[in-house]
């Protein structure tokens, strides 16, 4: 567009006025008789300033067309983007403008100074169009009529948070422009550290720059400082805060020097997102990949199309050079809602208001705004904003979702949480709900977040080559290949693990022939990125390496050889069933026999031949009577006896033959103190920590513990007597026993340990990552099937014998028992009551001698006993 084009399109504006609306307007001007002063202070050169200052006058050229009471002029200051001139700025508009409020990119160390400087002012209304990485509650005590209209910057920060927390990056590098000559942005790293943490993130790296305006060499100070950050490992960089020239001038850098190629992350805050739409084509080439949040607005709403057409008009005529690139960020939203919000507090009040006045119907303000809602609450916006999640890709960027402190990531704003744990604070994932992310580079996968020194370079993974027990890790040498490969449980752990990772890790297995301790160090110097294995995580390794959530728990137990228990074989056959079982079973026996004895000779009783009837009770039931019963109830009776015998017979022989069959064991040594007692040799892996543990911990002396460096070599050193002992780590012992099931079992304490973990360098990311996705491969069932496959191949178990507690008991045939009993009682009262009917005379006459012979004994038993009495008193009557 020519220079003189917004000439003619002034031109036209003005003879394009309505006649009435220009009567309108004159009229309104000569009923304005009081005038009042809004002070402005933005940055003339940067976006951001001259949206704000284009959205101001529009908002007061709004505000007199429909209000004619009060004449409204902004004064505007140059803040030339530095804090000391804000401030010297914000002195001017309050000494010689004489405004009654002030709108602008102040910060409270601002504000203050100011409100020091003219103690008059103090209580003078100071909307701040920038987030201040300060407190609210200070804020209210340092600057009572200090308002903030732009967003928390708390809120800002867990969104950051939320976006590293999605992605599982564990350290980030923070970016900063620190453009703020009375404190720096330590207030910010701050605030970010805090929110990281709350996610189990942290700020690894974080770099200030001076603003560009007081660099001389401006290109060269920023290639050197993304030098230095590109020799470092993390990959995360978050720009925090940053003028948009100099966003546009570091990507353009770090595309330069290929720093927005794959495996790079980079987030910019609303500062640069909101801005995105007035940067060119050209700007965005060097940003391709790039996440960014930007404050969400209602941007289909009538009031905002209006105002987004007189905006480019304006902006266009002011600006012309941009005017291709002229749409309204949010930060003119802010800026004109602040305008009006002003404006509409000295329209409500009197003629002749105060400051204190002024700033009491300002915190009245509700409306809804370009921006949203207008509301405020200890001098803050209520309403915290919702962001847009945006991508850059090609020309422009994509919207990816919505983020709020409330629902976490949404599709749009409007959108409940799907379910009770969704309402956090940080959010939900949302990659998998609107598919991948285009990455710097192109990457179809999330980046990890860091790098071991050189791109797409496996990692060395270390593995113990000389491990005794190689069904944990075994390395094995392929002719055809003519390299190694690496199999075992461990293995195929790791494997599963990485499956599990949110990122591709590529990694190369390397046999280690040393100790496992000297593969621990060697992770610590950088010889091996990491290691793998049986590798116990014992607390004096920390000192070289970090370790994973174990995969296996894991502890130090005893085993040792058996011998039977000689003391139980002569009467091993009463284990069988519990003395309960036996003395129940007896008892039934004799009942049911009497019983029986009772209805077949109940014609005619004879009670002297008693003793019998105890005998033939017992052997009724195994020897058959010389005449058969004679008696249906009799056989009644019988019956059910006779199938409980059946059963419980059937029961006594399979548990007597598994008593039989597996013999009763017991260890060789009880426990280890009559190891260190007898100076007994013991054996142990040689090439594990257990040698050091034994000796340091358990007490046992070096020259004692035998070395040996395989699983196949424990049973003969028991066997030629080189060991009474060995000590192994719970996982090797299930292997061993496993393996060697007869004639060894595990005994004595077991001293807890860590279980077995993964390896890394200190402070490595991968460790919190592994430790995350053993926890899914264990809660899935994973890592069960694969401690089963690991004893699949082994067909016996340990033979530690038969416990105590296996004998059978009356429990199982309690059934039989009442069934049985039950039957006999009633046939049992049933005969006693025939029995009385028919032999009524008989009974009579035994109950009539039982009750002579009872009265004849007792009084028997007190004629002695009054005998016994009178004898003693008469003695002691002839001694006095």
């Amino acid at each position: 567009m020519s220079r003189v084009a917004p000439f003619f399109l002034l031109l036209l504006l003005t003879m394009g006025i309505p006649a009435e609306a220009k009567e309108k307007e004159d009229s309104c001007v000569t009923k304005r008789g009081i005038t009042r002063g809004i002070g402005g202070v933005v940055d003339y050169s940067s976006r951001v300033g001259k949206e704000q200052r284009i959205a101001m006058e529009m908002a007061i050229q709004d505000f007199h067309r429909s209000n004619c009471s009060k004449q409204l002029i902004f004064r505007f200051k140059d803040s030339q983007g530095t804090s000391a001139r804000a401030a010297s700025s914000a002195l001017e508009l309050v000494g010689s403008e004489k405004v009654q409020a002030i709108i602008g990119t102040i910060r409270p160390q601002e504000a203050t100074l100011v409100s020091e400087i003219q103690k008059v002012t103090r209580d003078l209304p100071i909307i701040s169009l920038t987030s201040p990485a300060t407190a609210t509650t200070s804020l209210r005590n340092q600057l009572p009529f200090f308002l903030q209209m732009a967003n928390d910057i708390n809120v800002n920060m867990q969104c950051i948070a939320a976006i590293v927390n999605n992605f599982r990056w564990r350290k980030v590098t923070a970016i900063y422009e620190d453009n703020n000559d009375f404190s720096s942005a330590s207030g910010l790293i701050t605030l970010l550290s805090y929110s990281l943490r709350v996610v189990g993130s942290e700020i690894e790296h974080h770099v200030a720059f001076p603003p560009l305006s007081s660099l001389s060499d401006q290109n060269g100070s920023i290639e050197e400082e993304l030098r230095k950050l590109r020799s470092k490992s993390n990959r995360v960089f978050i720009v925090v805060q940053s003028s948009l020239r100099f966003a546009l001038l570091l990507f353009e850098k770090a595309k330069q020097m290929a720093m927005m190629e794959k495996g790079y992350v980079w987030i910019v805050t609303d500062e640069i997102a909101s801005l995105l739409d007035s940067v060119d084509s050209s700007a965005l080439y060097n940003m391709q990949g790039v996440l960014g949040f930007r404050t969400n607005f209602n941007d289909s709403s009538k009031s905002f199309r209006q105002f987004k057409t007189k905006f480019r008009k304006n902006y266009g005529i002011r600006y012309s050079e941009e005017e291709e690139y002229s749409n309204p960020s949010i930060f003119a939203l802010q800026a004109y809602d602040a305008a009006r919000t002003i404006a509409q507090a000295m329209e409500d009040l009197q003629a002749n208001f105060t400051s204190k006045e002024l700033f009491k119907q300002i915190l009245s303000s509700n409306f809804e705004g370009l921006s949203g809602r207008v509301r405020f609450e200890n001098s803050t916006l209520l309403e915290h904003r919702t962001f847009q999640i945006i991508n850059v890709v090609g020309k422009s960027y994509r919207e990816l979702a919505v983020w709020s402190p409330e629902f976490g990531f949404t599709e749009n704003s409007h959108r409940k949480p799907k379910h009770e744990g969704e309402n956090s604070r940080f959010g939900n994932s949302f990659v998998k709900e609107l598919g991948p992310i285009y990455w710097p580079g192109g990457l179809q996968t999330v980046p990890k977040g860091w790098t071991s020194g050189e791109e797409d370079k496996p990692l060395k993974i270390g593995v113990p080559a000389r491990g005794a027990f190689n069904q944990f890790v075994k390395v094995s040498y392929d002719q055809d290949k003519n390299g190694s490969y690496v199999t075992g449980f461990s293995v195929e752990v790791f494997e599963a693990v990485v499956k599990r990772l949110p990122y591709q890790l590529p990694y190369v297995f390397v046999p280690f022939y040393g100790s496992y301790d000297d593969m621990v160090e060697e992770v610590h110097y950088k010889g091996l990125d990491a290691a793998i294995g049986d590798t116990e995580i014992m607390a004096y390794r920390y000192q070289y390496a970090e370790f994973s959530q174990p995969y296996v728990e894991s502890g130090l137990i005893m085993v040792v050889t058996v011998k039977p228990d000689k003391s139980k074989e002569l009467w091993m056959f009463m284990t069988a069933f519990t003395r309960r079982m036996w003395l129940i079973t007896l008892a039934m026996h004799i009942f049911i026999g009497f019983v029986i004895w009772l209805i077949e000779h109940g014609e005619n009783p004879d009670l002297k031949r008693f003793g019998a009837v105890l005998w033939f009770s017992v052997t009724i039931i195994f020897f058959a009577q010389r005449e058969p019963l004679r008696s249906n109830l009799s056989r009644f009776v019988l019956a059910p006896w006779l199938f409980a015998i059946l059963i419980i017979t059937a029961s006594f022989t399979a548990s007597l033959t598994s008593t039989l069959t597996i013999s009763r064991l017991q260890p060789s040594v009880s426990d280890i103190e009559t190891l260190l007692r007898t100076n007994a040799p013991v054996g142990c892996n040689g090439n594990s920590f257990i040698l050091r543990y034994l000796t340091n911990v358990v007490g046992f002396k070096a020259e004692n513990i035998k070395k040996i460096d395989s699983i196949n070599d424990y049973p003969d050193a028991f066997k030629n007597g080189d060991i009474e002992a060995a000590f192994f780590v719970v996982p090797h012992a299930k292997v061993f026993l496993a393996k060697y099931c007869k004639g060894y079992t595990m005994t004595g304490p077991t001293f807890k340990l860590g279980g077995f973990g993964f390896v890394f360098p200190k402070g490595s990311p991968l460790a919190f990552d592994f430790s995350e996705a053993i926890l899914k491969v264990t809660e899935n069932g994973e890592m069960p099937q694969l401690e089963q496959h690991l004893l699949s191949s082994y067909n016996c178990s340990s033979t530690a014998g038969i416990s105590e507690g296996s004998s059978l008991g009356p429990r199982p045939f309690a059934g039989l028992f009442l069934l049985s009993g039950g039957v006999s009682a009633f046939a049992f009262l049933l005969t006693a009551v025939r029995l009385g009917r028919r032999h009524n005379h008989f009974i009579q006459a035994k109950l009539s001698r039982t009750r002579r012979w009872v009265f004849t004994f007792l009084t028997a038993c007190c004629q002695h006993v009054t005998f016994g009495f009178f004898q003693r008193n008469t003695g002691c009557i002839l001694m006095t």
